[in-house]
């Protein structure tokens, strides 16, 4: 009874055989008096009862014949219950297998499989919810090998410097120096950031950034994360104007993170405006929140980009790549996990290609 085409069809039959039960009930108890009405309005009446017994034997063997024909049509209506019953199951259990085919292909990491959609609403919005989620874990899967090679680029570069130099340095080309050293050191603190990149990406995915919450101004953490972006801005060729309250935003925060929330939102602006561009930092309060806000007049987003933005290792389609630009798209990613930790909200918004975006950050304030 745990196949769910036996309890479709049983429960056919068994609806089939209630109503047939409840018919008989209902007939046994009303049809021997409508009988008597009948015949005592027919002008029958008195001449049965002037039989008797005759009269009686012919009243029992009515009744006889209407309980015969209501066991007929039960039994009838069960078997055509029952056929009507396999019939239905079949209908529902053919796009269930179908489902469960594809899942099984989906668990087996091919998400090229579509599930057909039947005609039946539920059953078309079921096949409908597993063909999107098998678009949704193809575009997952090909992001993610698409940063596996990004970021095995990304530290074959760093990787290629510190072995040429040190190799230099072990056949004596190079002399030990600390200029030279200093080399093979920036290259180890760029792996080094890749690194912690990658680590805090996962737990902002998993919801476990690790806060070092203390009572805090917000203005002057924007301010100074901001103005250590300018230099990048400005060999860019964009101007970057910081416009932060003058009166104090105090919060529970983590003035490290929220500074790492600045630094990713204009590093983003800046790879995405194209040289005379403009960019803005503006932090003030709103209501009961810190608004923090990063605008550019770069490439903006189109309406379906918006939330895409934030998926890990997301990249615009058709947006340029600078020469130090990974691409790799996990900041805004980790910028929006690091908002959220401190029970805030990250949102993007843009009039559309080609007419910048902004970045709105909502963080609660002390009140």
């Amino acid at each position: 009874m745990n196949r769910l085409v036996t309890r479709l069809v049983a429960s056919h039959v068994l609806v089939a055989l209630i109503g047939a039960a409840a018919t008989f009930f209902i007939v046994r108890q009303i049809a021997p008096p409508l009988f008597d009405e009948n015949m005592r309005m027919s002008g029958m009446g008195a001449v049965m009862h002037g039989r008797g017994q005759q009269g009686g034997t012919f009243r029992a063997q009515f009744a006889d014949a209407v309980t015969q024909a209501l066991l007929i049509g039960a039994l009838i209506g069960a078997v055509a219950a029952a056929i009507f019953g396999v019939f239905a199951a079949r209908r529902v259990i053919r796009p269930l297998g179908a489902v469960r085919a594809a899942t099984r292909q989906l668990a087996l990491g091919r998400y090229d499989v579509p599930v057909p959609v039947p005609h039946e609403s539920e059953l078309a919005e079921l096949a409908t919810d597993v063909n999107t989620l098998g678009r949704g874990l193809a575009d997952t899967e090909a992001r993610r090998v698409r940063l596996l090679g990004e970021v095995g680029h990304e530290m074959r570069t760093p990787l290629t410097v510190i072995d040429g130099y040190v190799e230099a340095m072990i056949d004596g080309i190079l002399p030990a120096t600390p200029e030279q050293l200093d080399h093979v050191s920036e290259e180890v603190r760029r792996l080094r950031r890749l690194s912690e990149d990658l680590s805090t990406l996962s737990r902002a995915e998993e919801g476990r950034i690790g806060l070092s919450r203390q009572d805090v101004d917000l203005t002057p953490v924007v301010r100074a994360a901001a103005e250590r972006l300018r230099p990048q801005a400005e060999d860019s060729g964009l101007g970057l104007t910081v416009d932060v309250s003058t009166t104090e935003l105090r919060a529970l925060a983590d003035p490290d993170r929220i500074a790492q929330v600045v630094t990713n939102l204009v590093g983003n602006a800046i790879r995405a405006t194209p040289s005379g561009g403009e960019l803005r930092v503006s932090c003030r309060r709103d209501g009961d929140d810190a608004l923090l806000e990063v605008s550019d007049t770069g490439e903006g987003l189109d309406a379906a980009e918006l939330e895409r933005v934030f998926e890990r290792f997301y990249r615009v389609p058709g947006r340029r790549v600078g020469e130090h630009d990974t691409g790799s798209g996990i900041g805004l990613t980790i910028a929006r996990g690091i908002v959220r930790e401190h029970g805030g909200e990250l949102t993007a918004a843009s009039s559309g290609r080609g007419r910048g975006a902004t970045f709105t950050a909502r963080l609660p304030v002390k009140q």
